[in-house]
Parts: C-alpha cells; sequence; structure tokens
C-alpha cells in the first residue's frame, strides 16, 4: 500500500483541556512524512462535561447501565475533535478529500485490567459514526475493545508506532521511549521483540494533587516538587505495591494510583513525593525489561517538568532525553500514533501484540466507519 495521508487524534487522561491533533504520512508500517500538528482546547462546557464523565465512570464501575452524562459528553467531544481535525487540515493547505482516515481514540473515563479469572474492561467516549458524518472521511475509533475482549490489557497501544520511531532512528535494545502522561508506559524493542507495558503513576497523582490545593493545574516546571523535600521512607513503602514486581504484559487505569499517596504532606513535600514515586516506578519497570536500556526518550507532557526529568537520571538511573533531542516532535507523538494506528486498522494489521497487552497472538483492532 502507498501511503496515504491519516489525522491522528488524542486527549491524555490527565484531562488537560486539550485535544492533540496531527498529521501524518503512513503506509501503517513506516513514516514517510511528518505532518502539521496543534493542540486544540476544548471549551470550558466540553471539558467540565469531561471531567464529570469521569467523575461518573468511576461510581458506576463497569455495574449497570452506563451514566446517562456519558452520551452528552460524548456528543460534545466527538464534535469538538471532528472541528479540530478539519481546521488544522484546512489551515495546512489540504482538504478534507486528501484525508484517507481518522484515527479517533476518544476520551477513556475508565480502564480496568483483567485479574485472575476476569477479562479487563475498558471504556473510551467518542462516536466514529458521528464524526465520519461530519467529516466525510473514514474514521477508526474503540481501539481498544478488541484487545481486551481477547483477554489483553487493552493497553499500552503506542508500542508499535514507538517501535517504527526506533527503527528510523537505527536505535537498538539500549534505548525505550518512555510517554509520561496520567499514567507512564514504556516501549522497548530489540529488533525483533516489541514490550510494552505501563510503567506507574506519572503526571496524573501531582496534577490532581496540586489541583486540590488551590494551586493551579500543574507543578509547572517542577518548582513546586523542587522546593520539596521527598519522605523516602514513605517512598519505599510506596514502592513495595505489587504492581511493580509483577510481570508484563500490566496496564493501569489513572486512578490506580491516587493523590492521596500524598495525604498529609505539605503542598511542596507532596509534589516532591508524587514526582520521586513517578520516576522510581519507571526504573522498577526498566529492571523487568529482556535489557535495561541505557537512555529514554521521553514524549508526554512530563519531558516538560525538569523535576521529573532529573528524577529520572537520579532514580531511575537511566538517561532521559526529551523526544525533540532526536528531532521527534514530543507534542504530537501520541496524536500521530493513533493517525498511524488508523491506517494499521484500516489494512487489518496488528495493533496489539503478546508482549504489549498480553492478547496470545498479535492482534487487529479497531472499527471503522464510514
Amino acid at each position: 500500500m502507498d501511503p496515504i495521508w491519516a489525522a491522528g487524534l488524542m486527549t491524555g487522561t490527565v484531562l488537560d483541556g486539550n485535544i492533540d491533533v496531527a498529521l501524518l504520512s503512513t503506509d501503517g508500517e513506516t513514516v514517510s512524512q511528518f505532518g502539521p500538528y496543534t493542540l486544540s482546547p476544548y471549551d470550558a462546557e466540553t471539558r467540565a462535561l469531561l471531567e464529570e464523565a469521569v467523575m461518573a465512570a468511576r461510581k458506576w464501575n463497569f455495574e449497570g447501565p452506563e451514566p446517562e452524562i456519558f452520551a452528552r459528553a460524548e456528543a460534545a467531544l466527538t464534535r469538538a475533535q471532528a472541528h479540530a481535525v478539519r481546521a488544522l487540515v484546512e489551515s495546512s493547505g489540504l482538504s478534507l478529500s486528501d484525508i484517507g482516515i481518522v484515527g479517533f481514540h476518544g476520551q477513556t473515563v475508565l480502564h480496568r485490567a483483567p485479574s485472575a479469572g476476569r477479562i479487563g474492561n475498558t471504556r473510551q467516549l467518542g462516536d466514529g459514526e458521528l464524526m465520519t458524518r461530519m467529516l466525510g472521511v473514514k474514521v477508526a475509533y474503540d481501539f481498544r475493545t478488541a484487545d481486551v475482549r481477547a483477554g489483553g490489557q487493552g493497553a499500552p497501544l503506542s508500542a508499535c508506532y514507538h517501535a517504527a520511531l526506533l527503527k528510523r532512528l537505527g536505535a537498538s535494545g539500549e534505548t525505550a521511549v518512555l510517554n509520561l502522561g496520567g499514567v507512564g508506559n514504556i516501549t522497548w524493542t530489540d529488533g525483533e521483540r516489541l514490550v510494552a507495558f505501563d510503567t506507574g503513576p506519572a503526571n496524573a497523582p501531582i496534577n490532581d494533587f496540586v489541583r486540590a490545593s488551590g494551586h493551579g493545574e500543574m507543578d509547572v516546571d517542577g518548582q513546586l516538587a523542587r522546593a520539596g523535600r521527598v519522605d523516602e521512607e514513605r517512598l519505599a513503602r510506596l514502592l513495595e505495591h505489587a504492581y511493580f514486581t509483577a510481570p508484563y504484559p500490566k496496564s493501569l487505569d489513572r486512578f490506580d494510583f491516587s493523590s492521596a499517596m500524598a495525604e498529609g504532606c505539605s503542598l511542596e513535600d507532596g509534589a516532591a513525593l508524587l514526582t520521586a514515586f513517578a520516576a522510581a516506578a519507571v526504573g522498577k519497570a526498566l529492571d523487568l525489561l529482556p535489557m535495561r536500556p541505557r537512555r529514554l526518550i521521553v514524549c508526554g507532557g512530563g519531558r516538560r517538568n525538569p523535576a521529573i526529568m532529573e528524577a529520572l537520571e537520579a532514580r531511575a538511573q537511566v538517561e532521559a532525553v526529551p523526544a525533540e533531542a532526536v528531532g521527534w516532535r514530543g507534542d504530537a507523538i501520541e496524536a500521530e500514533c493513533f493517525a498511524f494506528l488508523a491506517v494499521r486498522t484500516l489494512r487489518s494489521l496488528p495493533i496489539s501484540f503478546p508482549g504489549t497487552t498480553g492478547v496470545s497472538q498479535p492482534l487487529p483492532g479497531g472499527r471503522v466507519a464510514g
């Protein structure tokens, strides 16, 4: 198949209010051209709907009828993201007829990993049929459900795109990709084996702790963490959690590790503790890989937090460089990933693998509308 232009969309579990949108020319195996990207903010009403939907999802917990707010939030976010795609495409000098497919991840409101004797469950809000009607373009969506129903973790799905980026660099198993969103995830490959899993909490507990303290939406530039003191005994206890020694594949929900881990701490000390915890969890993850990498290429919002980047070097004992240091576009990678996965879905190529989500064999996923 010749490369086609695809648009990718992503909004993370951290709910920072932005829609990540990127254009990518790809055949679903290699990248031929990186197109423009943007961060398109939600309006305040849509963002509030999404926050309310996430809270309702936690109470629902996959039991009984879905909360009524899901339908309203789904329609609002779908419309907002469709408008974001149209705006980016038109501002880039292309038209929607030039776009072969849109990769629409949707908003994760609840994710439950499988456990002994029970398959997992996952729910992303996003109406692919509505988006394709609005744009007149094929839309790939609902990327995680097939994997979960086959006994997989449903996450992370970024591994095959990260692997394609690493291959472009000619990187070996000594370099891995770390994404720091609400949750952290790692991708490692030596060109033959492909491994990916969630490392632990990343930005979400820090943001929630700062927000609950009434000091904004996040620890800007890691200033709070840098001013605080890490309670090393408390950190050591947190790191005894069974998740960190459990074998991969494994995945987390945004709320599996919450800001309550810093309960009773001052603002600065709590930020310092949660930041150190995120970095130390990455170190635990690196110890599980077939080969411990010497370098991490860090993408996601966490790469912008100097306190996290410093803590990775100190507590995970690894060189950590932002995506931009190797010529990648750190803000665009997750959206690019779903453009890439959309083309793979269009071609019925696998998007999850035994070493990434734990399915028994490589598995296609996603549905196509249009």
